[in-house]
């Protein structure tokens, strides 16, 4: 279901409905001759239940998408903090290696960024871009390693691997938010348990003999258009509702800006305390 487009299922499902809403009305009246007052009031019953039973539903899979897109959100937010800070205390490191790390760093995030743009069904587009950010984050890792033997200094050399470490961490986060969806199995059970109520609410319009109103199916269209939210949402990089990839996009222009207009994120200035921060 990740695969197909939300609008499409969105259509379908409105169509499903409808369709089902008019079979089970013709069904209903072809039972109304024989349908009693205690069956009606039955059958109302069952169709208030059915209807609680899909609000339900509905708020827990809108909440578990609506959850799943701030995580990512946040995602975003702590992995700009944490590759400005491994920016700015790449200026700690020995005046050999400190050019170096800054220019893969500046490297690593235009990777980040460009994979903020690629769908997460596109393995092909996507796949290639973690590599490359996984090859960077070893070459990283090397010249810390480096920068350790060279300045073996917990302040300098420390501050940075600290750094680097968090900027790791990160990247991993950020790559399974975007990969944690809601279940299918949960999406399946809305939909079925929609299509069920709207069968129920056609079979007793049916019975009492009067078409649904167009209460009805204003009714149906704002419960479609709540699960094509819900699904819009599930899918991060792509749809009308995309996460704001602006953290990453204001650190890149910083890190590309003359260094005296570099800024940084206000999470990579905390420092230990008695040492010197690093001038920007």
């Amino acid at each position: 279901m990740y695969d197909i487009p939300a609008s499409l299922i969105a259509a379908l499902l409105l169509v499903v409905v409808l369709a089902v809403l008019e079979l089970a009305f013709r069904i209903g009246r072809r039972t109304q001759a024989a349908s009693t007052e205690d069956s009606k009031g039955h059958i109302n019953a069952i169709q208030a239940s059915t209807l609680g039973i899909l609000a339900l539903i509905l708020a827990f899979t809108f909440s578990l998408s609506l959850q799943r897109f701030e995580t990512r959100s946040d995602a975003v937010v702590d992995e700009a903090n944490a590759i400005g800070t491994a920016y700015l205390r790449a200026q700690l490191l020995p005046a050999s290696l400190r050019e170096d790390v800054r220019r893969l760093l500046r490297e690593y995030v235009d990777l980040r960024v460009r994979a903020g743009t690629v769908t997460t069904n596109d393995e092909d587009g996507r796949t290639p871009l973690l590599a490359k950010a996984t090859g960077v984050q070893d070459s990283l890792w090397e010249y810390a390693r480096r920068s350790a033997e060279i300045e073996p200094n917990p302040v300098t050399s420390g501050l940075f691997i600290q750094s680097l470490n968090e900027l790791i961490d990160s990247f991993g986060r950020r790559d399974a938010a975007i990969n944690r969806h809601v279940p299918e199995v949960v999406l399946f059970l809305l939909i079925g348990t929609f299509v069920l109520t709207a069968a129920i609410v056609g079979f007793g319009a049916g019975v009492v003999g009067q078409r649904p109103s167009w209460v009805t199916f204003a009714m149906v269209a704002l419960i479609v258009g709540l699960v094509f939210v819900i699904l819009d949402l599930d899918r991060p990089l792509r749809g009308l509702i995309v996460i704001s990839e602006k953290s990453l996009l204001d650190l890149q222009a910083s890190t590309r800006a003359p260094s005296s207009h570099v800024r940084i994120p206000a999470a990579a200035a905390s420092m230990p305390a008695g040492a010197s921060a690093p001038t920007r």
